[in-house]
């Protein structure tokens, strides 16, 4: 089953951009406030930039009614929309389906029932600013790996400060 709909949110206010969003993260929502669905059977995803001191809405992602019956060709669908994502926030995701999206390098998280968005993004931006774990660093480290490439190029260039 594809995406029924793609929202994508567009600002021309530049400030939390992805400049600023060193990850890009899912919520399993149906309301874009609590995260309240199971990952197979999710009807939508809200999907935001987040940086150590801002986070954007940047899509939302919406899928036809699943079923939580086994059949994990729907699945495809949810992997290739979230294809980019460090992490999907949802209630709950069966093993078959947390393989592959560790696979794709999208980390699953399971949370309470109701858990709310906003919370969610505030613990994940105090993380970036006081420290990452394992899962963080590891979303984030090819980012960090390519501007210090880019300084260390910049310095074998001759540049200084």
């Amino acid at each position: 089953m594809a995406i029924d709909r793609r929202l994508r949110v567009v600002s021309s206010d530049h400030r939390g951009g992805p400049a600023e969003a060193l990850l890009k993260v899912a919520f399993a929502t149906t309301d874009l406030q609590r995260v309240d669905q199971h990952f197979g059977s999710a009807r939508a995803f809200a999907v935001y930039g987040v940086g150590p001191e801002q986070s954007t809405l940047a899509e939302v992602l919406q899928f036809g009614g699943q079923l939580q019956d086994g059949n994990e060709d729907k699945l495809l669908a949810k992997f290739e929309a979230l294809q980019g994502c460090a992490a999907v926030y949802c209630q709950a995701v069966g093993s078959s389906a947390s393989r592959q999206l560790l696979s794709l390098g999208v980390q699953p998280v399971r949370v309470s029932e109701g858990a709310l968005v906003s919370d969610l993004l505030e613990s994940l931006q105090e993380e970036l600013r006081q420290g990452p774990s394992a899962w963080v660093a590891k979303a984030i480290a090819p980012q960090t790996s390519a501007s210090q490439e880019h300084f260390d190029a910049m310095e074998a260039d001759g540049w200084t400060e």
